[in-house]
């Protein structure tokens, strides 16, 4: 590669480093503190004793079972989940979260270091949600499934209950099913970080769509997603470690949908999202 080729690539991975940046809107590091490092929002994170308690929530991290980790993330910290997670823990999503009933966009990124075969406890498990309400209505979210060995790893995109399930019917159904994106392997493991990238766009638009990624790599897509999206937006919560046990890293939200590439180039940074040029930070 000649002198003037290297220049220009240089050029170009900064140029698009850069518009990453622009489009950040929420970024927590856990590197000594779980303010987030920026945020167009609130910065702090929240707890309270159950979701169904979210509305009594207070600022700070007051959980007997989670920690800042120094040194044991991905880049820096990490938030480590030492048991089954079934407090409220999360960052306010109003601002943080560009929400747009008629054209939802954007991307969340993440890193996870666990063994869900080993590690986790039974049931469902949620490294993240993004709801104002449930899983199942006005929702973003990945899980690990409770009965499959290996437990499988999955991306939920959900708009209004009564717009995509008008019967009410209850649990693993057909429609349920159907919507989701499933990698049967996953290639989480102890001692190992796994980046999850979420990509969606013109959610609540008639004709939505979503994509997983892992380790850079695209895993399928959700969609068309046709029904209608809602929020009570001061209830709307990036919700973190739903039953959860093992690490996390480096929580990122931006306002649009990355495209593969960009994702590829998310996953490669070597300080992670602090890596990018960002606004002053908020904290």
């Amino acid at each position: 590669m000649n002198h003037t080729v290297t220049i220009l690539l240089l050029f170009s991975l900064h140029a698009r480093a850069a518009d990453l940046g622009k489009s950040l809107t929420f970024h927590a590091d856990f590197d000594g503190s779980t303010d987030a490092r920026y945020a167009a929002g609130d910065k702090r994170i929240y707890t309270a004793p159950a979701w169904r308690e979210q509305a009594a929530a207070k600022p700070g991290l007051d959980h007997p079972d989670l920690e800042l980790a120094a040194d044991k993330g991905r880049f820096g910290g990490a938030l480590r989940f030492s048991r089954k997670n079934e407090k409220a823990v999360f960052y306010q999503a109003n601002k943080n979260v560009t929400f747009d009933p008629k054209n939802w966009t954007g991307t969340i990124s993440f890193w996870l270091s666990l063994d869900p075969n080993q590690d986790l406890a039974p049931g469902f498990c949620d490294p993240i949600q993004i709801t104002d309400k449930a899983y199942n209505n006005d929702a973003i979210w990945v899980d690990f499934t409770k009965d499959d060995r290996p437990r499988h790893f999955r991306l939920g995109v959900f708009g209004d209950l009564k717009s995509w399930n008008p019967k009410s019917l209850e649990g693993d159904t057909p429609d349920f099913r159907n919507r989701l994106v499933v990698n049967q392997k996953p290639p989480f493991a102890r001692g190992k970080w796994t980046h999850v990238a979420i990509t969606h766009e013109g959610l609540g638009g008639g004709k939505g769509t979503a994509h997983l990624y892992l380790d850079g790599r695209l895993q399928g897509a959700a969609g068309p997603v046709a029904e209608t999206f809602s929020w009570d937006i001061s209830a709307a919560a990036i919700r973190l470690g739903v039953n959860y046990i093992g690490l996390f890293d480096d929580l990122a939200v931006f306002s649009r949908a990355l495209t593969g590439d960009e994702v590829k180039k998310l996953y490669g940074l070597r300080k992670g999202v602090a890596s990018l040029k960002l606004p002053a930070p908020s904290r």
